[in-house]
């Protein structure tokens, strides 16, 4: 099942709407298929891993990170799929909460006769499609706030300049995280005082460039903007737009109905502050550097209007890694 969760990975900012989903087919202790959802969210993993197969599945073991679908859409449903397989016990690590699916893959399988076993690695695969889920339940888009900071939590000195705070593997590591977001969102201050393309500058991952999302609610941002190039998908919120840009949860809820499961925010101290007082961030990914600039630097936070400490955003920690001479802290929202 990890071999398959790690294939999920793969599809992970390249699937929306859909959820990424891995999957391996093994007969008599030999992998004989593997399949994880592809861009744009067809093939689905089962087809894949089925169509590598072709006639080993029959008898095999299908390892899922995801119930298998029981809707029709583009193809047929992937439990129906599998039946047809011929394949004698389905292993899923977690259930599918999209009203069109929720258990009716499993009943499809049973009722075939083919044995299915559930929760195997559950958690594992819920922290995969846990931004999949949130908008399935709660109708909203998942966001990660990413920052990049002084150990006195600043981003910049105080006449602006912030390149580089952190070093290359950092750096590395932020473009592998806009890779597996299905988009990434700055505010107009960021655009206007980096002009960034906002791409994912990484080898061997062309083509995973996240849609760009701009708030810009006084219109400042240039027709000429690096973000606006590049033919890359960028939505803009600004005064004009039916979507408040000052009102990230109309912004949140708008992304959701576009279908966006994930997005990365790189905002300056503003946006982040915005997006924190809501309540919307989701996950944090601080990048730190072992240097001061002092209390006269950028803060990453701006005023979260905080009376009571009671009060404050709070997030659990979950890995810590090292980047070179750096660190990422990675947090979860705490429940």
């Amino acid at each position: 099942m990890r071999a398959a969760l790690s294939l999920a990975r793969r599809g992970l900012g390249q699937v929306a709407p859909n959820p990424s989903v891995g999957c391996v087919l093994v007969n008599e202790g030999i992998v004989v298929g593997r399949g994880w959802t592809q861009p744009g969210g067809r093939p689905h993993a089962e087809t894949m891993a089925l169509s590598e197969a072709k006639d080993r599945a029959r008898g095999a073991v299908a390892y899922v990170t995801l119930e298998p679908c029981a809707h029709t859409g583009q193809t047929g449903p992937c439990a129906e799929a599998l039946v047809a397989a011929g394949v004698a016990r389905v292993v899923v690590a977690t259930l599918d909460p999209d009203p069109r699916v929720s258990g009716k893959g499993i009943s499809i399988i049973e009722r075939a006769g083919i044995e299915v076993t559930c929760g195997v690695v559950k958690a594992e695969a819920d922290l995969l499609n846990a931004a999949f889920f949130r908008r399935i339940h709660l109708d909203r888009t998942s966001f990660t706030l990413k920052t990049a900071t002084s150990l006195d939590g600043r981003i910049a000195l105080a006449n602006g300049e912030s390149q580089w705070i952190t070093g290359s593997a950092a750096r590395q590591m932020g473009h592998r995280l806009r890779a597996t977001h299905d988009a990434i969102l700055v505010g107009s201050g960021t655009v206007l005082a980096d002009n960034p393309t906002l791409t994912c500058r990484l080898n061997g991952v062309d083509g995973r460039d996240p849609v760009r999302l701009v708030l810009d609610g006084s219109g400042r941002i240039s027709n000429e903007a690096k973000v606006l190039k590049n033919g890359i998908q960028t939505i803009t919120y600004s005064s004009e737009s039916d979507v408040n840009p000052h009102k990230v949860t109309e912004v949140a809820n708008d992304l959701a109905s576009k279908g966006i499961n994930s997005v990365l925010i790189e905002g300056g101290g503003r946006v982040a502050a915005s997006f924190l007082k809501a309540g919307l961030v989701d996950c944090l990914e601080v990048f730190s550097a072992g240097k001061f600039i002092g209390r006269d630097g950028i803060s990453a936070i701006h005023d979260l209007g905080l009376a009571k400490l009671a009060g404050a955003p709070h997030f659990t920690l979950r890995k810590i890694r090292r980047l070179g001479p750096d660190m990422l802290a990675s947090y979860v929202k705490s429940e």
